[in-house]
């Protein structure tokens, strides 16, 4: 700006007065602040009286923009000979870990999928105190803390492997609540029982290099609360289309109608589908509560003690599920829920209020059915126990489980297995 005119205070008043109104800018901070320092050594700033500097403050403010806090220091410094503006110079820690560091970090990591901290920090200092690899002298002193701040280097991030936390799921389905049946048949426990993966060799021009693994078939095992009547089914995978009709299925072979569908928090029973479905049938879904690990406790021992027991750990090719499925509805739930007794606790409550639980009584799931007060009124429209009866009886339970094993024993010749195995 050339003002070079203005060289006393009359005509910086003057100035002020015309330029009401008008607001000016421009020009780097270097320029004005050479431009303030000629200014006030040309107007003579340090001989003025009061009102004459107020003048001056007035047209510095005008033309620069600054604060009245601001003027305040460049006048205070340009009195103490001091108005030059400085180069700023930006202050930088030393920098201690080299890239070479930061590169050895990152293969530790990759190694070890990343582990937390103290971890690495523990790896670090063995690399180089116990087996004496001296390039890792430096990176081994390195605090944990700041182990996590070299992590966040675009050095690292570029060249490791990247991981996340688990993200934490939030279904809306399904309520979270520990089943109350209060005596009354209905209320179903769920879980699925996966039948081992198969190894297979990768191959390719070169020849093998390394191996997939395919799955087998799943079992989805459901038990009622208080009878403990029980129905199994087998499907190829776990998938919404795949559950959708393996759960009518397994929801029409129980002779009562299903009020609570109970399941852990996995996905393949926690969804959209099968909450659509449970709703239209009019059956409530529930969901375990976080650390209560009883709350699904019944159906996990079944799994144990029925499908393990049976169908053992070996392998079955998802192919064989609707053979399985066969044989589950003919002879295995049959022999589960009119052949095979399961114990029922008695609970006792000693003198310090402390329960214990004694396994004395054991009873077929339906003779437990028929022991529940007014049970004919939970059974579904058509089902009498007169019908019940009738299969109950008609073989004894060494009978029908004979029958049940000779069918396994041919399924099993099927896929290819001998029951021996397990």
């Amino acid at each position: 700006m050339i003002d070079s005119g203005f060289d006393n205070c009359i005509k910086l008043d003057n100035f002020l007065r015309a330029s009401r109104g008008l607001k000016f800018s421009g020009g780097d901070k270097k320029a004005k602040y050479a431009w303030v320092k000629e200014v006030l050594n040309r107007v003579d700033f340090r001989h003025l009286e009061k009102k004459e500097r107020g003048t001056v403050r007035e047209y510095l403010s005008k033309v620069t923009g600054y604060s009245t806090s601001q003027l305040t220091r460049l006048i205070s410094k340009y009195l103490q000979g001091k108005l030059i503006l400085k180069d700023y110079q930006r202050h930088k820690f030393t920098t201690r870990f080299t890239p070479l560091d930061i590169a050895i970090l990152v293969k530790t990591d990759n190694l070890h999928l990343r582990l937390n901290g103290r971890a690495t920090k523990a790896i670090l200092l063995r690399e180089y105190q116990v087996f004496g690899h001296l390039e890792y002298e430096r990176i081994s002193k390195i605090s944990v803390s700041h182990i996590y701040n070299l992590r966040q280097t675009r050095f690292y991030t570029s060249h490791s492997l990247t991981f996340k936390h688990t993200q934490a799921v939030q279904r809306n389905i399904g309520e979270r609540v520990k089943p109350e049946p209060n005596g009354k048949p209905g209320y179903l426990r769920v879980d699925t029982v996966h039948q081992g993966d198969l190894a297979s060799e990768l191959t390719g021009n070169s020849g093998s290099y390394g191996q997939k693994y395919i799955k087998g078939v799943y079992h989805i095992n459901s038990v009622d609360d208080v009878t403990q009547c029980e129905i199994v089914a087998a499907v190829e995978t776990i998938s919404e289309a795949y559950l959708e009709p393996i759960l009518k299925l397994i929801i029409e072979q129980y002779p009562f109608t299903i009020v609570e569908f109970h399941a852990d928090n996995g996905s393949e029973y926690i969804n959209h589908t099968v909450a659509h479905l449970l709703n239209k049938l009019l059956i409530r879904l529930t969901k375990s509560r976080a650390r209560q690990t009883n709350d699904n406790a019944l159906v996990e021992s079944k799994n144990g003690s029925i499908i393990r027991k049976h169908m053992g750990y070996f392998y079955i090719n998802q192919q064989y599920a609707p053979d399985i499925n066969d044989f589950y509805i003919k002879y295995f739930n049959p022999y589960l829920n009119f052949h095979r007794p399961c114990g029922f606790a008695t609970v006792t409550t000693n003198s310090k209020g402390k329960q214990k639980k004694i396994y004395k009584t054991y009873l077929t799931p339906y003779e437990a059915l028929k022991k529940i007060p007014n049970a004919q009124k939970y059974l579904k429209p058509g089902i009498t126990f007169d019908s019940l009866d009738k299969i109950a009886l008609s073989h004894s339970d060494n009978e029908y489980a004979n029958i049940m094993e000779i069918a396994k024993a041919k399924l099993f010749e099927k896929i290819g297995m001998s029951p021996d195995v397990f």
